[in-house]
């Protein structure tokens, strides 16, 4: 599907997500909060990568905090050039510095690590588990590098319900997400295989 589409679909969506309040946002991010942390099934020592939010997202930092509290161990991408991220290992009692991208995480010497789970940020969601993301394919590179290591993280995206569309355009290289968590709980999605 072309680029143009995503594009399209991306652009209508933040818009509408930009749209919303700063009241709005925080009341959704807290319901999102209290989804996640009753339905995400973490056990005792998985790594779950988060995101520091920036312009309109969901804030799940309070989150990550609470699976932290129960014994989740965490980590945060950094943006290492314009094509590349990594996770780092990512304790809430720290303070956090720029990652690149205009989002903030562990600093430069944190030890790098692979999440177990990985809650993305996104755009544009649907049904089937298919994203847009912003257009850089930071993700998508990652997450096929760590694919190719035999590893597969569980995919979680963390949107508004606003974000949804009928249906995504999907390209041979997507992976689609196994759960998508918004402020009217979390969806398990059927597996596509």
């Amino acid at each position: 599907m072309s680029g143009d589409t995503k594009a399209g679909l991306r652009a209508a969506r933040l818009a509408i997500r930009d749209d919303l309040s700063i009241t709005e946002r925080a009341e959704k991010s807290t319901a999102i909060q209290r989804h996640g942390l009753a339905g995400l099934d973490v056990p005792p020592g998985a790594i779950i990568s988060g995101y520091y939010p920036i312009r309109s997202e969901a804030d799940i930092m309070p989150l990550m905090a609470m699976l932290s509290e129960k014994g989740a161990r965490l980590c945060l991408p950094a943006v290492l050039d314009r094509e590349t991220i990594v996770f780092r290992a990512y304790d809430p009692a720290e303070p956090l510095v720029d990652a690149g991208w205009g989002t903030m995480g562990p600093r430069p010497d944190a030890p790098l690590v692979d999440p177990d789970i990985i809650l993305l940020p996104l755009s544009v969601f649907d049904g089937r588990g298919n994203r847009i993301g912003y257009g850089a394919g930071h993700y998508d590179r990652a997450i096929d590098r760590m694919r190719k290591r035999g590893l597969s993280p569980r995919l979680i995206g963390v949107a508004f319900a606003c974000q949804e569309v009928a249906a995504v355009p999907e390209d041979p290289h997507d992976v689609p997400m196994a759960a998508i968590l918004t402020e009217t709980g979390l969806r398990i999605l059927p597996d596509p295989n």
